[in-house]
This record gives C-alpha cells, sequence and structure tokens, in this order.
C-alpha cells in the first residue's frame, strides 16, 4: 500500500439535496444546509440546481475552493434558480483537494443530466475505475463519486428508471456510500446497506430534503422524517411525492455504523438512526467515570466534541465541570487543515487555557480520540503552564490500532500512537498524570445497541478491507 503521511484524524463530508413540488427556488435552502454541515468538510463545497419545468437537464452548478460564505459571495446564491437542487461540502478522504475534485459533480450523458453528491469511500473503486477505464470512460477527478456516476449512467441505459439505475449500481459497489443524485425530474438518495455514513429525510412544506445530519433540516425549518434505512433507495417526483426500495436491505446485526459519528464528527444536536449524538457522548463520560475514576478538583472538556463526554464524567463522578478552555469561534477544526504543520499551529490559536479556572486544580481533562499524540501533547502542556497540579486525561474512545478505509482518514498503524504501545507508554509521551479510554464493549451502549463499526479499534471491518491503499495522500 502506498504510504498516507497525513497523520492526523479527518473529517468526512456533507451531503444535502431538496426538491420544492411548488416550484420555489431551492438554491438559498441548499446555502443554509450546507452551513449547518459545515463541519463536516472546510475543503470545498458546491451547489448545483435544475428547474424540473425549464428545459430538459438544464442544471445551473457552482463550487470552489474554501467554506460556503468564501465561495458563494454576494447574490451569486440567489442568481441561481431551480426548484430541486444538491449541494455538498468536502474533506478529501480519497483523491486530492482540487477544485476539479469539488462536488456536486455534474454529468451529461445520453438521458440528460445528473448531479452527485457523495459521502463515503467505496473500497472497491480501483477496480471499477479500471474496469470502466477499459470500456471508453474518461474520468476528470479522482474521487469516487465520479465512479459511481459513470456506473449509474450505463445502467440508466439498461434501466426504466433513474432510481432502479441506483439499485443497480449499489449491487456493484462495495464500501461506504451516502448518496444524493438530482436528475431533470427527479431527486434520489440511497445509502450503503451497512450504513457506515448517516443520511436522513425531512420536510417543508410541500418541500422534500435529504441531509447528512438532522441539524441541516433543524437550520432550514424543516420537520425530521426519518432516516434513510441502510441499503435503502428513496427518491422524489412531482406525481407520486416520496417513494422508496428496501430490497436491499440487510439485518441490523450485519450492518455497520461508523462509530465516529456519534463520537465526533457529527453535531451534537443531531440525532442518527434514532440516538441523539448528544447523549451519546454523554454516556461516554458517563461510563469514563464508572469505569476510570479519580480524585480531582474539576472535568473540562477538549472544545467541543469533549465538552458533552466531560459532562457526562462530572455528571456521574460528582466533580465539578468547568469551562477550562476558551475556544476561537473564527477558527476551524484543526485536523481539516491540510498540511500539518498548519494544524499545530492552530491548536495553540484555537484554545488558551483559562488560568482563573485551572490554577492549583487537579484537573480530568475529556477528549473524543487520540490519533497521533501532538495535539494530546500540546493540551496538557497548555493546562499545565495554566497551573493544574495534576492532568488526568479521559479519552471517549479505544486506542485506534487499525485505519479506516470507509471515508474516516485514520492513518495507517505505524503513524498511531497506540500501534505497539501500552497505555503507560501513551501516557508519558502526553505528559499526563493518568491516562484511561473508553472500554471497547462500551461501544454498543453509548448507541442505544446499534451495530456499529469498530475496525479502527480491533481490525474487524464489515466489509472486507482493501487490497489497495484508498485513502488517498492529502499533504499535496
Amino acid at each position: 500500500m502506498k504510504k498516507n503521511n497525513n497523520t492526523g484524524l479527518h473529517e468526512e463530508c456533507g451531503v444535502f439535496g431538496i426538491y420544492d413540488l411548488s416550484g420555489n427556488d431551492v438554491a438559498p435552502t441548499v446555502y443554509y444546509g450546507l452551513f449547518a454541515l459545515q463541519h463536516r468538510g472546510q475543503e470545498s463545497c458546491g451547489i448545483a440546481v435544475s428547474d424540473t419545468e425549464g428545459p430538459f437537464g438544464n442544471m445551473d452548478s457552482r463550487k470552489g475552493m474554501g467554506l460556503a460564505n468564501e465561495v458563494f459571495i454576494g447574490d451569486e446564491v440567489e442568481k441561481m434558480k431551480g426548484n430541486i437542487g444538491v449541494g455538498h461540502v468536502r474533506y478529501s478522504t480519497a483523491g486530492e483537494s482540487t477544485i476539479a475534485n469539488a462536488q456536486p459533480l455534474v454529468l451529461n450523458y445520453a438521458k440528460g443530466t445528473l448531479a452527485l453528491a457523495h459521502n463515503g469511500n467505496l473500497t472497491n473503486a480501483p477496480s471499477l475505475r479500471r474496469e470502466l477505464s477499459q470500456t471508453g470512460a474518461i474520468f476528470q477527478t479522482t474521487i469516487d463519486t465520479e465512479t459511481i456516476a459513470y456506473i449509474i449512467a450505463r445502467e440508466r441505459l439498461k434501466s426504466e428508471s433513474i432510481e432502479e439505475a441506483c439499485g443497480k449500481t449499489m449491487d456493484r459497489l462495495s464500501g461506504a456510500y451516502s448518496t444524493i443524485i438530482m436528475s431533470p425530474r427527479k431527486l434520489i438518495a440511497f445509502r450503503d446497506p451497512h450504513g457506515f455514513k448517516p443520511l436522513c429525510i425531512g420536510k417543508r412544506d410541500n418541500a422534500f430534503i435529504f441531509a447528512s445530519e438532522s441539524c441541516a433540516l433543524d437550520t432550514i425549518g424543516a420537520e425530521f422524517v426519518r432516516d434513510v434505512e441502510p441499503g435503502e433507495v428513496v427518491w422524489v417526483t412531482k406525481e407520486e411525492g416520496l417513494q422508496s426500495d428496501r430490497s436491499r436491505c440487510i439485518e441490523e446485526k450485519d450492518r455497520g455504523r461508523c462509530i465516529f459519528e456519534y463520537i465526533y464528527f457529527a453535531r451534537p444536536d443531531s440525532y442518527i438512526d434514532g440516538m441523539s449524538v448528544y447523549e451519546s457522548r454523554r454516556l461516554a463520560g458517563k461510563y469514563l467515570a464508572m469505569d476510570s475514576g479519580v480524585e480531582a478538583d474539576l472535568v473540562t472538556g477538549v472544545p467541543e466534541s469533549g465538552n458533552c463526554a466531560a459532562l457526562g464524567f462530572s455528571m456521574e463522578s460528582g466533580i465539578p465541570y468547568e469551562m477550562g478552555f476558551y475556544k476561537n469561534s473564527y477558527v476551524g477544526r484543526t485536523f481539516i487543515k491540510p498540511k500539518q504543520t498548519m494544524r499545530e499551529n492552530a491548536v495553540m490559536v484555537k484554545l488558551n487555557a483559562m488560568k482563573e479556572v485551572i490554577k492549583g486544580k487537579r484537573v480530568v481533562m475529556v477528549d473524543d480520540s487520540i490519533v497521533r499524540g501532538t495535539t494530546c501533547d500540546r493540551i496538557v502542556t497548555m493546562l499545565r503552564e495554566a497551573g493544574a497540579t495534576e492532568v488526568h486525561v479521559r479519552i471517549a474512545s479505544p486506542p485506534f490500532l487499525w485505519p479506516c478505509y470507509f471515508g474516516t482518514d485514520v492513518p495507517e498503524r505505524e503513524h498511531l500512537i497506540a500501534y505497539q504501545r501500552s497505555i503507560e507508554d501513551i501516557r508519558k509521551i502526553i505528559g499526563a498524570d493518568s491516562l484511561a479510554y473508553l472500554r471497547e464493549e462500551r461501544l454498543p451502549e453509548i448507541c442505544n445497541g446499534l451495530s456499529i463499526c469498530k475496525g479502527c479499534f480491533n481490525g474487524k471491518y464489515p466489509v472486507e478491507p482493501p487490497t489497495e491503499d484508498i485513502r488517498g495522500n492529502h499533504d499535496e
């Protein structure tokens, strides 16, 4: 496998789609939906819209590098006319960080035009690309989304409908994919049978919405309808509204949702497959306190994803919860910076320890994970410099021991701090007085018994891992 030297824990992507059956323009709604999903990707974003009553296949697509408010300036969004649209925010888990790889991907083919937005990684992408290339496909990007688009386009020529073509495409894909597709007259969404990535359905007046997280529905004033079932294809038409094909759904015990949606990725105000993300994190902190308690004066979380677990630890242990850090709200997530030096510098800009809270105290510092250890090392040092007499680190996930192939950039094993090191070794490296992780057997308990993927902790994946490195190198 090609080595991936980018050793941080990286974000996934966010997808959003809407079909307003009353004919209202949807681009502003897509824009605000992307704002709500911005935490899922800060490298690039894009919007594509179409008028279902206008010229067949006439789509307006705009995308660029950066945040939504950096890409769409002035009245650009208002100029995009159409009552059906898709949007995407991206962090590159496979494929380079370039404008060519920004989504949605718009494709013209014999049956018209498609716009696709995709979250996840295909484990069989290399073999599919070779097969398509050998039969005439010319790839313009290095992302899995283009592979999905080509297969859908070819299957559509042999199918009665676009939703049937999407189902046949799913039969050929392996790995993680939550995908939204806009055709000239339909909005389609489908989720891989294991349910690695989240995808939900909402409704506002006479409009149907698909989104990565329910928080995006709240932002635009939509009602949560339900989650897209793993393995399900759903579609919206003006004539029949919301329709569904669940023939590819598998049993709950065989599914494998990404546990890090609950631990870290998703916004705490989201619900994923019926489970509150906030409650999952609070429970993680509770179990940390039950299993790895310690005498201390205060509990604090590393903002933002450590805060809920810290609160749970405090509630269970009785140790007061305090705001131990000030977070600069104008700095994006540090792990999402494309170069290692940028990430490390951003840690110091992003966080500052509250000296008046920390000085002279024994501190329990709760965070969501430790990947390389360099960030944790800096934060422990920050607490000591603020006057902490003891720093006890509690991690709301088990140690990373294996890479991820499904859309989360957990690096190769040799780059993981926990690989071939004991917890005591890690404690010494980060400079903590004590260190404890959430026990692996607690993971199902923090998400209400849902079937989850724990491959990055134990090497047991719901899908056979690829023989080729599909994760790319993002230091370019």
